[in-house]
């Protein structure tokens, strides 16, 4: 049997844009939600409207916990039946234990593996993967191609309007005072991924309309600027919100390509409902 050349391998905090979900050599392991002893599959068996559903009106907060290392060696042990080399692909190692998990399985299943911080989420990890499929078929090995990725990931820009302080509130991220305070000042704030991987408060917006007008300004900025040429825009049950900001950025900066997608349930639980963020490699 010939072997197949490339196997890409990403979690569930990645966005699966159509040239992912179409493409037979991506592969996605979901991470874990859990509402107390109650665990589902990210993805599979809790739809983003069950989620929300269950964040406005249950009780218990909602976590989320990485794919076992036995989950990964299993995996692993499958793809290396089937393909020359593997690249896996993963959220940033600050801000999940996923990709320890994806290494441990490796080694368990003593498969050789290209590992990727993404040091970002979403259609961070999304931008990696579509490059690394274009250096594929450019016919540049999975070392190679994987020295690229890294290098790319300093090129990641992100600014996330989170629309609802709750479920920072309810995973830590915010003090009573802070939540109390956020709340009763209409404060909305924007999250930026650092180069580290790390998630940081850029800046406190007073009124969703001054909050929407920052994220234009960011991305005009760097279209003019830096030559940006391609936009993605995520959010949490906020697709009308995400469309109008499209089309407020093409009113000054008409060249800009845009993809629109929704984020996963995983990332859902923490940002909350109408998040909304502009992500774009330079």
């Amino acid at each position: 049997m010939t072997l197949k050349k490339i196997a890409w391998l990403v979690d569930s905090s990645a966005y699966m844009s159509n040239t992912l979900k179409d493409h037979p050599d991506v592969y996605v392991l979901p991470l874990n939600i859990h509402f107390g002893i109650e665990q589902f599959v990210d993805g599979i068996d809790l739809t983003p409207d069950q989620l929300y559903d269950r964040i406005r009106n249950g009780t218990e907060s909602a976590k989320t916990s990485q794919p076992s290392a036995g989950e990964f060696a299993a995996v692993y042990e499958k793809l290396s039946k089937e393909y020359d080399s593997i690249i896996a692909i993963h959220v940033s190692k600050i801000l999940s234990g996923t990709l320890s998990s994806s290494i441990s399985g490796a080694q368990i299943a003593q498969v050789q593996v290209e590992f990727i911080d993404s040091l970002s989420l979403s259609a961070g990890i999304t931008g990696l993967v579509e490059k690394g499929l274009q250096l594929q078929e450019k016919g540049q090995s999975y070392k190679e191609i994987a020295v690229e990725l890294r290098e790319m990931t300093s090129k990641f820009r992100n600014y996330i309007l989170i629309g609802n302080l709750t479920q920072l509130y309810k995973g830590g991220r915010l003090s009573s005072a802070q939540f109390y305070l956020g709340s009763l000042l209409k404060i909305k704030p924007i999250i930026q991924i650092t180069q580290q991987g790390e998630l940081k408060e850029l800046d406190k917006v007073r009124s969703h309309k001054k909050a929407i007008q920052y994220l234009i300004n960011k991305a005009v900025e760097s279209a003019d600027k830096e030559g940006l040429k391609h936009v993605y825009i995520m959010h949490a049950n906020a697709e009308q919100q995400a469309n109008d900001l499209k089309d407020a950025i093409l009113q000054q900066a008409p060249s800009l390509q845009f993809t629109i997608g929704e984020i996963s349930t995983s990332l859902a639980v923490h940002a909350g409902e109408d998040t909304v963020a502009l992500l774009w490699y330079l």
